[in-house]
């Protein structure tokens, strides 16, 4: 974790000891940010850029995550993928947990739809006609819709649960 700011060294300094960042760069105009990001990009890292004001919206845009203060200037928040609500530089872990958990979610939602689909479209066209004579009730087959729909709604709900509290 590195600091690029505008503000001068010591201030700079103070503020890296109180988060333990990795390291920081001081008095840094807005194009040099940018170019700070570039360079991590073209060495192959993926940069996440906080930032809240006018001089860190170029940065923002080029990050591959940009995270806005929401108190921050409007341009910040409109250059950034994310707009945090507070100012508070946990909401970007938090905001990074959740995203994590969601795309857990959206995978774990993928599969078992493929899964059930898998299962249940061959019993809907037939395949155990020859077996068993029987054929599905399209009443059946719309309620299996429906329950697969609401095993969606439900394991997404569980997100609502998550505790993203420091």
């Amino acid at each position: 974790v590195v600091m690029l700011t505008g503000d001068n060294k010591a201030t700079a300094s103070k503020i890296a000891v109180q988060l333990n960042l990795d390291g920081f760069v001081a008095e840094v105009a807005p194009q040099d940010k940018l170019a700070h990001i570039q360079d991590l990009q073209a060495k192959g890292e993926r940069v996440a850029m906080v930032g809240d004001g006018i001089n860190d919206a170029l940065a923002l845009s080029a990050a591959d995550v940009g995270f806005a203060m929401g108190k921050g200037a409007d341009v910040a928040i409109a250059s950034a993928d994310i707009a945090l609500l507070g100012d508070s530089v946990a909401g970007v872990a938090r905001a990074i947990v959740l995203s994590r958990l969601t795309l857990r979610n959206i995978y774990q939602n993928l599969a078992g739809a493929f899964a059930y689909n898998l299962l249940l479209i061959p019993v809907a066209a037939g395949v155990f006609y020859p077996v068993f004579q029987q054929l599905v009730n399209p009443v059946f087959a719309a309620m299996a819709m429906a329950a697969s729909s609401v095993t969606v709604v439900l394991n997404a709900n569980r997100l609502r649960n998550v505790s993203l509290d420091a």
